[in-house]
């Protein structure tokens, strides 16, 4: 690393005695933090009170010099208290059906999943394993502590096995011709520990194929995307670092790319016996980390004060201001802005979200049909992927108002 590089980022983080979970190496430039958000975004509280006192904790990022892995260096573990309750589901959207019915098919083509055997790490409620499993005649075991068995109505059900629990050490003899593992790595602080569980449980069966999907840091530092900041994502990779990562517990980097609007990261990976060299073209330099790094850094603060300026304005002119989508994002929205007063409203398309209430912002989550008598003047889209579906459901109901999006 040129001392230069260093000499820039000196100016806007702070080097500190961390030990980055992916590599090991003990010192961790910091650079940036929130405090106060809360430790979960997608538990569904039942009042008001529930949400305004749940639990809160701190977000400080730091770099790794080394790796260019990026974690919140006062993650505390104990808070991954991920249940039924925790509501996660994508699969109420088009736009996300869409790329998953997309994904699964390409997978199933380039690996011939056809009456083979499927294990999902981190399934949630088992949309995509179903998916998989309907789609190419496949058996699957879904491994999730938040997992609701029956949830999701398919004709694969019989031949799919939901176990409620964290995937650990005790589940290695769950392994089958191809392990799929999306949405989850970014909430495992120990990374290159859970990445080496998956590595020892294929053991010598080298035709086995391993996918990850995760949310692409690089977008996030680029794009100053503070609303993909928050507590349950410990861990932030680049395809840099999670190739990295990847070689590192023993695997061979077979295919790595962007999906979905380029904000998930999508990691192909094959069991080698020797350790891989084989770098892959979407790789960036640390050099380039570090660029991104400071670019966030730098700008981060003229980001936030746009967005707190731009609510407060519109509640002074009386506005009605509604977030569309109470997910995550939301949740750092509002917390990070510290601005959940100037809204009155969340929307959101999932309905087992509707009637609940929000971590940490204490708002009651609405169907979208509730705008129909509400008639907001502006509705912000937490994801401007779903602009074109929201647009045409506002259109359906007949709700005339401006929509803007993240």
């Amino acid at each position: 690393m040129s001392q230069s590089l260093l000499a820039s980022l000196e100016n806007t983080a702070t080097l500190a005695e961390h030990v980055c979970p992916n590599c090991g190496h003990k010192e961790l430039w910091l650079f940036y933090e929130i405090r106060n958000v809360p430790v979960h975004s997608c538990l569904m509280l039942s009042s008001q009170q529930e949400a305004l006192e749940f639990p809160c904790g701190d977000v400080v990022l730091g770099f790794c010099e080394h790796c260019g892995f990026i974690t919140n260096v006062v993650f505390d573990p104990q808070w991954s208290a991920y249940a039924p309750n925790y509501e996660d589901q994508q699969s109420f959207s088009p736009t996300f059906n869409q790329f998953a019915l997309d994904l699964a098919n390409r997978l199933i083509e380039k690996y011939d999943l056809r009456h083979k055997d499927i294990v999902e790490i981190g399934c949630s409620k088992g949309d995509f394993l179903l998916l998989l499993c309907e789609l190419g005649q496949n058996r699957g075991v879904g491994i999730d502590p938040s997992t609701a068995p029956g949830r999701v109505q398919s004709e694969a059900a019989d031949r799919v096995t939901f176990i409620r629990d964290y995937y650990s050490e005790r589940y290695a003899d769950q392994v089958g011709n191809f392990i799929c593992c999306r949405h989850t790595l970014e909430h495992i602080h120990p990374t290159a520990e859970f990445v080496s569980t998956v590595r020892r449980s294929i053991g010598e069966r080298l035709d086995t194929v391993v996918f990850f999907e995760i949310p692409d840091t690089t977008r996030v530092l680029q794009d100053l995307a503070f609303e993909d900041i928050y507590y349950e994502h410990c861990s932030y990779f680049t395809p840099g670092s999670l190739a990295r990562l990847f070689r590192s517990c023993g695997f061979q980097v077979t295919d790595l790319y962007r999906a979905y609007g380029e904000q998930y990261l999508l990691i192909e990976a094959r069991p080698v016996a020797t350790p891989s060299e084989k770098i892959h073209p979407l790789e960036e330099s640390l050099e380039q980390t570090i660029q991104d790094v400071k670019h966030f850094a730098t700008s981060i603060r003229k980001k936030l004060e746009y967005w707190k300026q731009h609510l407060q304005k519109m509640q002074e002119q009386g506005k009605r201001v509604v977030v569309w989508g109470s997910g995550s994002k939301c949740v750092a929205f509002l917390t990070t802005l510290d601005t959940i007063d100037k809204i009155e409203y969340v929307v959101d398309i999932n309905p087992h979200r509707h009637g609940k209430f929000i971590p940490g912002v204490g708002k009651q989550i609405m169907s979208p049909e509730f705008l129909k008598d509400y008639k907001p003047d502006q509705v912000i889209v937490m994801n401007p992927i779903y602009c074109n579906e929201i647009q045409q459901m506002l259109n359906e109901m007949g709700v005339m108002t401006e929509v803007i999006s993240l």
